[in-house]
């Protein structure tokens, strides 16, 4: 009998089987842990509820131009963050903000063109943008409109899990035969697919006491403001931190870079106030921080355009201190900012770290 060759010490490992992975979220999180799994050779589904990916980095079309509905800008401090944008140069540009920070309901500025302590980024034609292009990889393996409302064991194979789903159209559908499902959505959309802890307790008790408040945005637009001989109405400012008690947050969207010109600004509104009025209208709350925008800015014309929407879980309050949420025994891994914090970048990293966590 011939012997045994010797082991080859500097022998390539041999990669683990391609598994298929279910992801629900196509926001930053879920799109940036798809493109990981992908690119180390695994099947990769994504199911997204709205229309196309984006997640919070929103943008909302109207024939006045774009709005930033969600996160109005990022910053980078991470590297791997910084090496990912690089991918797609050509959609992201700095904004000069000249951010200030208003001192009262009345506008009064405690110190006007602050020093940026860091770039501020916004992506064009919209913050949207980013993600977009991160997803066209996904192909077939994006399917957007479809919300899925139920993780359950695959009826064939005890092992893996089957999604049952729901169409914008109201048709039902079960995708099934996933090894491992991973969820890249708020923390409430996350409790209420655990089953509230019967998919695994683990991951329920360690989502307990994240918390992350609701923000109400108003989008307004005067497109009387572009006539010849004015260039924009009100403040000198194109963004501002409020400490107005219904307003956090106001930006002149038409000052972005790579934007429709007309004049256009984005509200948003303080985590106590929009807790507040969680369960108004539309129209009540589009009126009440019409109201709020007049008292800032000084600006009392009527806009063209005004368009109220309701992020039920938009800013952190307390985070689950760690990157991401993995139970290996049930296989099923969470991600999200909410993870450690609420930037666009805490984003990203989440949806990196769990990728590379079960890949």
């Amino acid at each position: 009998m011939p012997a045994r060759p010797p082991a080859d010490r500097h022998r390539t490992p041999v990669a683990a089987a391609p598994r298929h992975f279910a992801i629900v979220g196509a926001g930053i999180a879920g799109v940036a842990c798809a493109r990981t799994l992908l690119q180390a050779g695994h099947r990769v589904t994504v199911f997204e509820r709205s229309t196309s990916a984006g997640g919070r980095m929103a943008s909302e079309s109207t024939p006045f131009g774009r709005f930033d509905s969600g996160a109005q800008y990022f910053t980078v401090r991470d590297e791997r963050f910084a090496l990912a944008l690089q991918t797609t140069p050509q959609l992201c540009r700095p904004w000069s903000a000249n951010l200030v920070r208003v001192l009262d309901a009345h506008g009064r500025v405690a110190e006007a063109a602050l020093p940026a302590r860091e770039p501020h980024w916004v992506a064009q034609p919209g913050m949207d943008a980013v993600v977009a292009a991160w997803a066209g990889p996904l192909g077939d393996g994006l399917m957007t409109d479809t919300a899925v409302s139920r993780i359950e064991r695959d009826a064939l194979d005890g092992k893996r899990w089957q999604l049952r789903t729901e169409s914008a159209g109201g048709g039902t559908h079960v995708y099934s035969g996933f090894d491992t499902v991973l969820l890249a959505v708020p923390p409430a959309r996350a409790r209420a697919l655990l089953g509230d802890g019967a998919l695994s307790a683990a991951l329920s008790r360690q989502l307990d006491p994240v918390r992350v408040a609701p923000c109400w945005t108003l989008m307004i637009a005067f497109p009387q403001a572009n006539q010849p001989t004015m260039s924009h109405l009100g403040p000198q400012w194109n963004a501002a931190r409020s400490t107005h008690h219904r307003v956090a947050w106001l930006a002149r969207e038409s000052s972005k870079p790579g934007r429709e010109r007309i004049e256009r600004w984005t509200l948003q509104a303080s985590a106590a106030w929009s807790q507040e009025h969680l369960r108004d209208d539309a129209a009540r709350v589009e009126a009440k921080l019409l109201r709020a925008f007049a008292e800032i800015t000084g600006i009392h014309a009527t806009p063209s355009h005004a368009q109220a929407r309701c992020w039920s879980e938009a800013q952190t309050q307390v985070p689950a201190g760690k990157p991401h949420l993995w139970d290996a025994k049930a296989r099923i891994g969470l991600a999200g900012d909410w993870c450690t914090g609420h930037r666009v970048e805490d984003a990203f990293l989440s949806g990196l770290s769990l990728a590379l966590a079960v890949a």
